[in-house]
């Protein structure tokens, strides 16, 4: 009789994909951005936040979403790979229990090092965390409840940006507003196109969404529609932000092919929410050289 073996690192593996690597720094750079330009330095706060919405955050955030959407993941070909853990339900516990072992030293950290200074951080903190529980867990599911489901996924972006600007001491300007707006634009169009192509297995889970409810083709044009507006926004920065305004429109260019796709065929969008992974890391890219700017070139 053939003994299985588990391979080295395995349930480690498991709980890292769980995590969404590839977003990673979706989350991080905008608490790390906006706390450096803010402050203009390098601290321990910088390094214990970056480090915290960097892979505790996310993996409560996935984490959680891949344990109580499990079953609707066993219908979804996307599962099992850097798109999101097909958890496996002995590790269900593992996931849940990592997350929260690795955020609360951070998290504690964080608000010791922050103080009581800016008493303003410590909500935004709170709506962000109540964000990520909210979005899955069973008695809120914020996720099943269309346009709210958006608001929330953007929240879980926007909020670290939010909290570095708070904890930091930001001014609040017309430029900076702007900003966010547009972010937050961004982030209710990025999730509301993710969603376009579970349309098919999310119906079968019993699993309601903006894309179940609007249909695969209205939600591709929302999402358009969305960052279109996060561009125009941009342009109410001021310099340099305002070139962050063509920024939008590869995200545009990537959703266009699929602005009339039929809820059969909404899982054809996939293809455009790979590139929409890889459009990240060249338009987090370009944001960097912009910030620099800033930096050098004065507020907006």
């Amino acid at each position: 009789m053939t003994e299985t073996r588990t391979p080295p690192f395995w349930k480690t593996r498991q709980v890292l994909l769980s995590s969404r690597p590839l977003s990673w720094i979706n989350t991080a750079f905008p608490f790390a951005a906006a706390y450096v330009v803010t402050t203009g330095r390098v601290d321990a706060l910088l390094v214990v936040g970056t480090l915290f919405f960097l892979i505790p955050y996310n993996l409560l955030m996935y984490g959680i979403n891949d344990v109580f959407d499990y079953e609707s993941d066993l219908r979804n070909p996307r599962k099992g790979g850097v798109e999101g853990a097909m958890l496996d339900p002995g590790l269900h516990r593992t996931v849940l229990v990592s997350g929260i072992v690795t955020a609360l030293p951070l998290l504690v950290a964080m608000l010791v090092l922050a103080g009581a200074e800016h008493p303003s951080s410590w909500f935004i903190l709170a709506v962000s965390l109540f964000a990520v529980a909210a979005y899955s867990v069973p008695g809120l599911r914020f996720k099943e409840r269309p346009i709210v489901d958006s608001i929330t996924s953007s929240t879980h972006f926007v909020s670290p940006a939010v909290y570095g600007l708070a904890v930091a001491g930001a001014v609040v300007t017309p430029g900076l507003v702007a900003l966010l707006a547009a972010f937050f634009l961004w982030g209710m169009a990025s999730h509301a196109f993710g969603a376009v192509q579970d349309v098919v297995p999310d119906r079968e889970g019993g699993i309601a969404s903006i894309a179940t409810a609007l249909g695969a083709a209205r939600t591709v044009r929302l999402a358009i529609t969305f960052w279109a507006l996060a561009g125009v926004l941009m342009l109410f920065t001021g310099w340099p932000g305002l070139l962050a305004s063509v920024l939008a429109v590869p995200y545009i260019l990537a959703a266009w092919p699929f602005r009339s796709v039929s809820d059969e065929r909404a899982e054809t969008a996939n293809a455009g929410w790979k590139r929409f992974l890889w459009l990240n890391f060249l338009t987090g890219f370009l944001v960097t050289m912009l910030l620099i700017a800033w930096v050098l070139l004065g507020p907006f």
